[in-house]
């Protein structure tokens, strides 16, 4: 059995650390009271390995007053910090590069403008741009997770394969931010079909649901991110988070 790394994710609106109810702020918003960037060095001192940033501001108004916060992010911790929301065109990939972070996620671009998106693979390399799939009810949405495409998740994990991506962020929006238990079949379907390396998002709850990540999906997710069961302690206590990548499992 493999060991999967939990990716400790900061949510980033205004300036503060928050969470967003399945990725659309008009469902919801929970606003934390850790600063972001303490928010980052908590988790770098608890031994994660990377981060993973969202920016809603960025995602739904393509803003960039949250630019400074993910610059001192950076500046602050010696993990790689992967950044997505708002990602729109190869200048925003540049900029994103130029705030230090080691990887771009992105999402709508790649289903919107596939010519610039490849741009950016072939320029920046797979190691540094990852691809994200948000699904709700198997369909593939965009802008936010605002709009419905039309476009079956597998149809659009065969494209991004294409392309050359090597990995995929897998999200169910019906899960995410719910803590109501992580949709696995879809991630290990699109692990199955793209032979892609993937990182589950959604749905974990506690440590029940990490342990049955674990036990179901190792062979077909690496990775997965985890925010608001981490900020409301839904663990047996604050360190068991880091279970998976201990390998007691297995």
């Amino acid at each position: 059995m493999n060991k999967i790394l939990v990716i400790p994710s900061i949510d980033i609106q205004d300036q503060k650390l928050v969470r967003v109810v399945q990725g659309i702020p008009e469902l919801g918003c929970i606003e934390y009271k850790s600063d972001p960037i303490e928010m980052a060095m908590i988790w770098r001192a608890e031994n994660a390995k990377c981060l993973h940033l969202v920016d809603f501001n960025a995602a739904h108004d393509h803003t960039k007053v949250n630019f400074e916060i993910i610059r001192k992010i950076c500046e602050a911790v010696i993990i790689p910090v992967e950044l997505g929301g708002g990602i729109r065109n190869y200048e925003d990939a540049c900029e994103a590069f130029e705030l230090g972070v080691a990887r771009v996620v992105i999402g709508s671009m790649a289903f919107e403008n596939p010519r610039e998106f490849i741009k950016i693979l072939d320029e920046f390399t797979p190691n540094k741009v990852v691809s994200a799939i948000d699904v709700i009810d198997g369909e593939v949405v965009t802008r936010g997770r605002q709009i419905r495409t039309h476009l079956r998740a597998i149809q659009f994990a065969k494209f991004l394969k294409s392309c050359g991506v090597k990995r995929i962020v897998v999200t169910d929006v019906t899960r995410n931010g719910m803590m109501n238990g992580p949709n696995i079949e879809l991630s290990k379907q699109i692990a199955e079909i793209t032979e892609t390396k993937i990182t589950h998002s959604g749905g974990i709850g506690g440590y029940n649901d990490l342990i049955k990540l674990q036990l179901e999906a190792s062979d077909y997710v690496d990775s997965v991110i985890i925010g608001r069961a981490l900020y409301e302690n839904k663990f047996p206590c604050q360190k068991i988070w880091r279970v998976a990548e201990s390998g007691i499992f297995s």
